[in-house]
């Protein structure tokens, strides 16, 4: 019956995208139903802000809106196109910058020379026509200055604007290229970049490193019961729970399929293992409803392997082990922490 449910609410999708398409074109090609689809499935909300501005303006798209909505949103490469542009920018604005420094250079410069004029000019005998002269110059090439200065100050402003509106636009590329999108949590590539960082500092500083791994028991068969979308709204739980019991300093990352990572720099095995244990319990305390028909599924449970860093480790070596404490745990009957060498009976308790 989950399996039929989701494939309805996709049937429904797909007859509300292919409206859509009818009502403000263009004609449906594979980018225009990708766009649609994911703006009547709610699951990009910066498409579907650019996409009804874009039909505010006028109720028929064209293609090369079609274009620039699947390139800013949908397009694998749409974060190294956006990091280009926003790089180049950044060098136009550092080209601006240049040249107001050299603007700046210049009326100094020719100020100097103004003064040493008049500087010479006031040698020897002075009558009142040549001083009123002088200080007239000297007014004159002062107000000229004044008022480079404030055009100069003017477009540093614009230009300390604009510099911070791109500074903020990399900043959202970088949060979105390392990001998960489906969990939101880190992607494997922050992950592994985390990962090495943090056993290099445990190498050098001698503090503890511990690493989890984290497995959603039975979710293949969860998922072929009832459907890819509730499968997600699991992965969605699962993640919420790993972020609300580590540190601001820990690395979550979703590690690929249903299978998650948690780096925990400055944590010994019985900090890790603690740490499992509240994300173990909290997860098997949260019982499942599907969202489009309120009906129960029941609760879930995960399998957590934890290891702690050994001097030598290199960040393979501490995935392999936190792993295979991991299989173990699945292993031994799912629904419990397994840690790397001794462990306590109380924490990995099953409950």
């Amino acid at each position: 019956m989950g399996r039929t449910s989701d494939q309805e609410l996709s049937l429904r999708r797909a007859e509300d995208t292919l409206a859509l398409l009818k009502s403000h074109g263009p004609s449906g090609g594979p980018r225009s139903f990708e766009i649609w689809y994911t703006h009547v499935s709610g699951q990009n909300p910066a498409l579907s802000k650019a996409l009804n501005e874009m039909l505010a303006r006028s109720s028929e798209l064209t293609l090369a809106q079609i274009e620039q909505l699947w390139d800013q949103h949908l397009s694998p490469n749409r974060f190294a196109s956006h990091a280009e542009k926003t790089s180049l920018g950044v060098l136009n604005e550092i080209d601006s910058v240049m040249e107001m420094i050299d603007l700046a250079m210049g009326s100094t410069s020719q100020y100097s020379r103004s003064l040493e004029s008049l500087t010479s000019d006031l040698d020897g005998s002075v009558d009142r026509n040549k001083l009123r002269d002088v200080v007239s110059r000297l007014v004159r090439a002062t107000k000229e200055t004044v008022a480079t200065n404030q055009t100069l100050e003017a477009r540093l402003q614009e230009t300390r604007g604009e510099i911070q509106d791109l500074r903020e636009t990399l900043e959202s590329i970088r949060t979105e290229s390392l990001t998960d999108p489906l969990t939101t949590l880190a992607n494997r590539k922050h992950l592994d970049n985390m990962l090495l960082s943090a056993v290099d500092h445990a190498a050098l500083s001698g503090e503890p490193l511990t690493l989890m791994m984290i497995d959603v028991d039975h979710f293949k068969q969860f998922n072929d019961t009832w459907g890819h979308l509730t499968g997600d709204q699991v992965l969605r739980l699962v993640a919420m729970s790993i972020k609300g019991a580590v540190r601001p300093t820990d690395t979550a990352a979703r590690f690929g399929g249903e299978e998650f990572a948690v780096v925990l720099p400055a944590s010994s095995l019985k900090s890790g293992l603690l740490v499992a244990e509240r994300i173990r319990q909290t997860v098997m305390g949260r019982e499942l409803v599907k969202r489009s028909s309120g009906e129960a599924l029941g609760r879930l449970t995960v399998s957590i392997g934890i290891a702690s860093y050994i001097r030598g480790d290199t960040a393979a070596m501490l995935i392999e082990r936190a792993d295979k404490c991991l299989l173990e745990a699945k292993r031994s009957g799912r629904n419990r922490c397994i840690a790397d060498g001794e462990l306590d009976p109380e924490l990995s308790h099953v409950a």
